[in-house]
Parts: structure tokens; C-alpha cells; sequence
């Protein structure tokens, strides 16, 4: 019986971690996503001379584009 009380217990500790690293990727690469959009936004900015917009232009793309890949990503990895 302590067998598989000890076994239920790893389990759920595996689960757990395996949880927060899918968690911790998610945020990983939404900031990542977003900075590179921000980053591009900001060199068209320079470029252009378009002040702030092009750093704006660049959240509003990068984070619902960030969303959206991730969606995909999980949908296709059966995590959701």
C-alpha cells in the first residue's frame, strides 16, 4: 500500500513540474515574441521617422500574433 501511495505522489509531482515548464515556455516566448515585434517597430521608427507608432504597431501585432502561435502550438500538442 505505501508503494502506491509513494508511486501517486511522484506522479503528481511529475505533473506538476511538467506543468510549470509548459507554463514557463508560454511566458518565455510571449516576451520574446512581443520584443522582436517591439524591436522591429522601433527600427521602423528610426527609419521612418514615424515617432511612436511604429513601436505601437509593433505590440499590436506581436502580442496577438504571440497569442495566437501559442494557441496553435498547444491545440497541436493536445495541451489544450
Amino acid at each position: 500500500m505505501e508503494k502506491k501511495q509513494g508511486e501517486g505522489q511522484h506522479e503528481g509531482i511529475r505533473q506538476a513540474v511538467k506543468a510549470f515548464s509548459v507554463l514557463g515556455g508560454i511566458g518565455i516566448y510571449l516576451v520574446v515574441f512581443v520584443g522582436i515585434c517591439v524591436f522591429l517597430g522601433n527600427l521602423a521608427d528610426e527609419k521612418l521617422g514615424l515617432g511612436y507608432m511604429g513601436k505601437l504597431a509593433g505590440i499590436l501585432v506581436g502580442f496577438p500574433g504571440a497569442l495566437y502561435t501559442l494557441y496553435r502550438q498547444l491545440k497541436q500538442g493536445s495541451l489544450l
